[in-house]
């Protein structure tokens, strides 16, 4: 029996993927548990890999004329209630506050008193508050259109929480925009979208299929919703981004009107659009192996870290100095619109070379007298297996490192499409459809899942029993370039000429 190869992470992916998830998160210095039920603490490694997502959003955000604002945490209740699909979509995930002070009760711990006379509902999302701002700073069409983008937390008392992919609190930035006309706000919509897919592809080094969500999918209160969707490596779906073509619906709400230039009162036409920290999620998915997370180089926390080996004292101080000279000449060199991040590890401990592996860093470089002595370094890739390695002459690594850092990025991305092609089915019968979601029917079930391209009715009816019977939702109707061609309705059997993305999803 061969033996089974040692890993940084148990389970594995083939083992346990959900635990082995939770596991990479923990090995690789993300995030924590945090003593609030369903929170998480981002530690520095994951933070700094947030600000850069953030940094990337934000650039992009502003190049089409976007503008940041904040807004408040708290939202009355009466907001929320103006607009009756918006509520009700929220209802169950809202954490409400109720009273503004602590007393101490009559056995000595504190009580809440002082009862609001509304209570206030900590920001599920922020369409309503928002919206009551906007009724006051647009009056005419010469305030159009309005483009505002808030980074903020938000609240969602989620019942099944997961580090990053789903959690009461989390990270994200939303946009809102007001516009004179439908048409610019459908193409604000568009648009917005473009820049999250975008961010997922070219930063992320993560596929994502575009389009539109079915009714039942919908953001609560919109007229559509568009989406990015990606595949992890269990073959699910993980939406990634959204944008929401709002209509009139929230203008309406929050009495959003404008002077026209024909000298006409009108409602204005809205759009709102966000991502969150669940990216960091699918980054892990996405890319991770079983010795932990592997970080894109255009977003890493940092791209190399410099590992100094002194295993003599008198060999220390030649070595820091070979060490930090080269770190200083790293970091006057940029790569993806920012300067190089560079680590020093200069841990005197065994299994350091693993700590970075776990933590995703691109580019391992250790330096020894030996490494000095012939002016070079001993560099590992993080795409690459743990015991590859290379001496490589130090002006040519300093000369060549944004080229390797290019070559793991597109390698990252290739990988991610390939894995997504070769997991998506075109599947056009009832039984293979069913087959291709249900493991036990499987003669191979390691093949059981990933995107089924299928025909849909448009039937709420046909959705609903695909959803019940195999956990399996329209992640999306695709905007590709394919013709419509005709066939059944993968449930029911209609004629129909719509092919969806099915997936199980997170």
């Amino acid at each position: 029996m061969a033996k089974k190869p040692k890993t940084a992470i148990t389970p594995t992916r083939a083992e346990d993927y959900t635990e082995w998830y939770q596991q990479v998160v923990r090995a690789s210095d993300l995030a924590e548990r945090s003593p609030v039920r369903g929170c998480m603490v981002i530690k520095p490694w994951g933070y700094a890999l947030w600000e850069n997502i953030m940094r990337e959003l934000d650039d992009m955000f502003k190049d089409t004329g976007v503008k940041n604002a904040y807004f408040p945490l708290f939202i009355p209740l009466s907001f929320l209630e103006k607009e009756a699909g918006h509520v009700e979509g929220f209802a169950k995930e809202c954490a409400v506050v109720t009273h503004h002070r602590l007393e101490k009760g009559e056995d000595g711990g504190l009580v809440p008193a002082g009862k609001l006379t509304e209570p206030l509902v900590v920001r599920p999302t922020s369409e309503t508050i928002i919206g009551d701002a906007f009724s006051k700073w647009v009056s005419s069409y010469r305030d159009l259109p309005l483009l505002i983008n808030q980074w903020a937390n938000v609240v969602r008392w989620e019942m099944r929480t997961r580090i990053f992919l789903r959690t009461s609190e989390f990270l994200w930035q939303e946009g809102h925009t007001v516009h004179a006309t439908e048409k610019e706000a459908v193409e604000r919509t568009q648009m917005m979208l473009d820049v999250y897919a975008k961010l997922a592809e070219e930063y992320l080094a993560m596929p994502v299929i575009k389009g539109t969500k079915s009714e039942a999918e919908r953001f609560p209160g919109a007229v559509d919703t568009l989406c990015i969707e990606a595949m992890m490596q269990d073959r699910k779906a993980l939406q990634a981004g959204t944008s929401h073509f709002l209509g009139q619906n929230f203008a309406k709400a929050s009495e959003i009107k404008f002077h026209s230039a024909k000298e006409t009162e009108e409602y204005a036409w809205t759009t709102s659009w966000g991502a969150s920290t669940r990216l960091i999620g699918g980054l892990i998915m996405t890319h991770g192996d079983d010795d932990g997370i592997i970080l894109p180089p255009k977003v890493a926390s940092a791209h190399v870290v410099l590992m100094p080996i002194i295993k003599k004292p008198d060999h220390k101080t030649q070595v820091m100095e070979f060490t930090e000279s080269l770190a200083k000449e790293l970091r006057e060199k940029f790569y993806g619109g920012r300067r190089l991040g560079v680590e020093i590890d200069d841990r005197n401990v065994g299994g350091r070379a693993w700590d970075w592996i776990k933590k995703g860093i691109p580019l391992r470089v250790e330096i020894g007298p030996r490494d000095i002595a012939e002016n070079s370094v001993y560099v590992g890739r993080r795409d690459k297996k743990h015991t590859d390695k290379a001496s490589v002459k130090r002006n040519q690594f300093v000369g060549e490192i944004t080229d390797v850092l290019d070559e793991i990025q597109r390698g990252l991305f290739e990988q991610a499409l390939t894995f997504r092609e070769n997991n998506t089915m075109i599947i056009d019968e009832n039984k293979a459809f069913y087959e291709f979601f249900t493991p036990e029917n499987q003669e191979k079930p390691e093949i059981h899942g990933g995107f089924s391209l299928s025909h849909w009715c448009g039937s709420g009816v046909c959705e609903s029993k695909i959803k019940d019977d195999l956990s399996v939702t329209i992640r999306c109707i695709p905007f590709d370039d394919r013709e419509a061609e005709e066939g059944e309705c993968i449930c029911c059997g209609k004629s129909c000429n719509t092919r969806v993305v099915y997936a199980k999803a997170y």
